[in-house]
């Protein structure tokens, strides 16, 4: 849990520029942003996973799978009904708090998973 943690922090936080952020959760363009974020968390959980548990290493497909859904699901709210911070939607920071919460809980699961197989 702790190492796909610290993988969350790096590629949501540190290496997320704003032209992904921004663009990701627009209404057209969205698709390159969107790959190009995601495939930082690829990149970064498997980098991880291969030094710390190499047999696992399709979990950082998963983890790419599920990450990808997620922000895309957020970022057809975002741009559907206006929950941006510019627009100062009321539920604006609700829609970041359940995106988180499900990155985590996609960390939990599949950290989980890889626990009981190893």
């Amino acid at each position: 849990m702790l190492l796909l943690t610290v993988k969350h922090v790096i590629a949501d936080f540190v290496l997320q520029n704003a032209w992904m952020a921004i663009g990701k959760d627009q209404r057209t363009g969205w698709a390159l942003p969107l790959l190009a974020h995601c495939l930082v968390h690829l990149a970064v959980a498997m980098v991880l996973i291969l030094i710390v548990a190499p047999r696992f290493w399709f979990v950082a497909l998963i983890d790419f799978a599920i990450h990808i859904t997620v922000d895309r699901a957020k970022g057809l709210c975002a741009s559907r009904f206006g929950m941006t911070q510019e627009l100062q939607h009321p539920w604006f920071w609700t829609l970041i708090g359940v995106d988180q919460a499900l990155h985590h809980l996609t960390g939990f699961g599949l950290s989980i998973f890889m626990a009981a197989n190893g």
